[in-house]
């Protein structure tokens, strides 16, 4: 896949463009209806198959205030998107120039940077542009203008109710992951880049590898047994999540840290992605270091008996 950030760059020769726009976070199975549709209208009509998004939620402009935790990274997100077999992307930058721009403006900006637009696949509430001036209605009327046809893709469903990113985001919150991996068509992960912590972990004889993971939407503080991908590898590991009440701090903040079992070296920089095995135990504040180095010595043995 082709990663692009404007329409300019996009080299489709002769060919008109398929396009699915959208946010796409977590790429769930309603998404992935909304992509196949494109990939499919594009091999049936010769054209090029564009998946359009964005890199931050819209909110983080136009309402900082409601900014929802997101379910993927940025890198998680195109690599689920390129998994679909789009020929490129289209990341656009959020910012509040583009806010300003109308949705009838937007259309006739990407269909003027190419020969044509074939058509355009969306959610049925899909809405954009400025103050959301654009829906399906808006796009049906410019291309009964502008010779392009529209889908408008109905919600996915499972158990009677929508799949959104809304409904994943709250399976994630109440640790009900099994949920969630089932709207997103995939195992629930989370990646994230390793960032240096405060060697806590090493000094307690645990090394950890303390993620990135400010503005995902994160399980319940815990630790789980988990599978730990690295650089093509899988790795069995141990996670914790949560303010280590055990350690005197008088402003805690939630960490996300994890002990690869079979795993020496640097991963500082590293992107980590980890899948959930299972949730060994809640989060617990332990009278003195030593009883809570002889916890972690204890979920280490119980993931090594799950694994």
């Amino acid at each position: 896949m082709n990663l692009i950030h404007t329409a300019k760059e996009l080299n489709a020769g002769d060919r008109k463009v398929c396009l699915a726009i959208g946010f796409f976070d977590g790429v769930h199975l309603g998404h992935q209806q909304i992509i196949r549709q494109t990939v499919t209208d594009a091999r049936q009509h010769n054209a090029h198959a564009l998946v359009i998004t964005f890199d931050q939620h819209p909110n983080a402009i136009v309402a900082p205030n409601r900014v929802p935790p997101l379910i993927y990274s940025l890198p998680q997100k195109l690599r689920a998107i390129e998994s679909l077999g789009p020929d490129s992307a289209l990341l656009i930058h959020f910012d509040k120039a583009f806010s300003q721009k109308t949705g009838e403006a937007f259309i006739q900006e990407l269909a003027g940077a190419w020969k044509g637009i074939h058509s355009i696949c969306v959610g049925a509430n899909f809405v954009f542009g400025h103050k959301r001036s654009g829906d399906v209605d808006l796009l049906k009327k410019l291309g009964a203008a502008m010779k392009f046809s529209v889908h408008g893709m109905a919600a996915v469903s499972l158990d009677r109710k929508p799949v959104s990113s809304t409904r994943i985001r709250e399976a994630i919150l109440a640790g009900e992951l099994d949920l969630a991996s089932q709207m997103l068509g995939r195992a629930y992960s989370i990646a994230a880049p390793v960032v240096e912590g405060d060697k806590l972990g090493h000094k307690l004889g645990f090394p950890t590898a303390n993620l990135d993971t400010a503005g995902l939407a994160l399980p319940p503080n815990g630790v789980y047994a988990i599978h730990a991908f690295l650089r093509s590898k899988t790795y069995r590991a141990v996670l914790n999540i949560g303010t280590r009440p055990t350690i005197q701090n008088p402003t805690p903040t939630v960490r996300v840290e994890a002990h690869l079992l079979d795993f020496t070296g640097n991963l500082y920089g590293e992107e980590l992605e980890i899948v959930f095995a299972e949730k060994l135990r809640a989060e617990k504040k332990f009278p003195s270091i030593d009883e809570l180095k002889a916890q972690i010595a204890r979920d280490i043995a119980h993931a090594n008996e799950l694994f």
